[in-house]
């Protein structure tokens, strides 16, 4: 028996982790790759071209910067979470009984999220550039009482992206990008189990797991006048094969009325999805710039989690369910003089989580993303970007059951986010 939930917590608690977090993008998305577009609300993330960040917002924008560069810089996301209405059940020996425990809060840490990218012109036509960015993360830190802590504790999933990239440029209106992205995810995870004996404490289930995997990113840049540049930026889906340890201690077996520890290696396949991001950037006079973009995601592909294992009689096949979602986004710039350009934003997110399926570990829902930015440029080769952003979401509700464990929880969780960003581009 005990086999048998240290493969479906591993399949649980390795895919909602992947697939939470409330960072500044749908879902586990991080938007955080670049801060001058940070400061537009991401609006013209595929078309606006004003650094080497470009090499992750569209590979083809590389051909239209004019020299050598170097771009690096980083965010951080101060997020707060308030929990309400919540309800827990658990076993005891004489029936279920109202789970013992706290209603946390802010149960997401501080973190800072670097980025950095090189672009070099080879010629006239081809630009060479290498970026190195996280496009997912997550981490979550409920309190070891928390009344959710059977449906999970504890989430630290980190994905980094290498991105070597080439573009050509057809000529003054028209260019192509590849980038061949290496992806490394890694990640810790644990929750809580349940023991029904009075005075017993609760069992730990913690999975660690990591893998790499191929994908690539495909742009096209067209600027049909001076004033106008069009982007279109396709990033594929990547195919991961976690491998990792399971370790099971003081978990409860109900069939002998004890306790066991135990570990065992597991793994788990998972697809984040491809997203196509369009965007428009229009140049009104020689101060003003308008922008803005849309972005598709295919969560569809996150339908169902099978788990391999090679325990006879043990399948675990779980529907998922996600919805395909779209982002959206407006910006504006004001080149206030030669050495300043002031920046705003505001987006909007569809989360691909309905009430059905959210969880402990993906409490996320619809976000409105508002942003004001700058950039320096004290001498001509070089530009201080920052950036503020403020993310709210709408309340989103959590019921989840547990009928073998005879657990259940749910609550009412309201998001909100702090972001602040700082980037430095040397041009040579």
């Amino acid at each position: 028996m005990h086999n048998k939930i240290n493969k479906l917590t591993l399949a649980v608690a390795v895919a909602s982790a992947t697939l939470s977090g409330q960072a500044l993008g749908g879902a586990f998305q991080l938007n955080e790759q670049s801060v001058s577009g940070q400061g537009n609300a991401f609006a013209g993330r595929t078309s606006n071209v004003t650094d080497a960040s470009i090499v992750y917002g569209n590979p083809a924008g590389m051909s239209f910067l004019d020299r050598a560069q170097i771009t690096a810089g980083a965010t951080y996301l101060d997020v707060s979470t308030d929990i309400e209405n919540t309800q827990g059940m658990s076993p005891t020996l004489s029936g279920p009984a109202s789970t013992p425990g706290i209603s946390d809060s802010d149960v997401v840490p501080g973190t800072t999220i670097p980025f950095g990218y090189y672009v070099q012109p080879i010629d006239e036509r081809w630009t060479f550039g290498f970026g190195v960015y996280a496009p997912f993360g997550v981490i979550t830190d409920y309190d070891n009482q928390s009344q959710g802590r059977y449906f999970g504790n504890y989430s630290d999933v980190e994905v980094v992206t290498a991105q070597p990239t080439l573009s050509y440029k057809f000529n003054d209106k028209l260019s192509v990008g590849l980038g061949i992205t290496y992806n490394m995810i890694d990640g810790e995870l644990e929750s809580k189990t349940p023991n029904p004996i009075p005075g017993g404490s609760d069992g730990t289930v913690n999975v660690q797991g990591d893998d790499e995997a191929w994908g690539y990113n495909v742009g096209v840049l067209y600027r049909p006048v001076e004033s106008t540049t069009l982007g279109l930026t396709y990033r594929s889906k990547v195919d991961y094969d976690l491998e990792g340890d399971v370790k099971a201690s003081d978990v409860f077996n109900s069939q002998t009325l004890s306790t066991f520890s135990d570990s065992s290696a597991a793994g788990l396949s998972i697809t984040l999805p491809e997203t196509v991001d369009f965007s428009v950037t229009h140049e009104l006079d020689d101060r003003w710039t308008i922008m803005a973009g849309a972005a598709y995601v295919r969560w569809s592909r996150f339908d169902k989690l099978v788990v391999e294992n090679d325990i006879p009689g043990v399948d675990i096949n779980e529907a998922q369910d996600y919805d395909d979602a779209w982002q959206y986004a407006a910006g504006l710039s004001y080149q206030l003089n030669r050495d300043w350009v002031l920046r705003s934003g505001l987006a909007y997110d569809d989360s691909p989580i309905s009430d059905d399926v959210r969880t402990v570990r993906v409490p996320s829902g619809d976000r409105t993303i508002f942003s004001l930015g700058a950039g320096w440029s004290p001498i001509p080769n070089m530009t201080v970007d920052l950036a503020y952003t403020y993310l709210w979401e709408d309340t989103a509700s959590v019921e989840q059951v547990d009928e073998e464990k005879g657990t259940s929880f749910s609550g009412d969780y309201k998001n909100t986010a702090h972001g602040v960003g700082a980037q430095l581009t040397y041009r040579f």
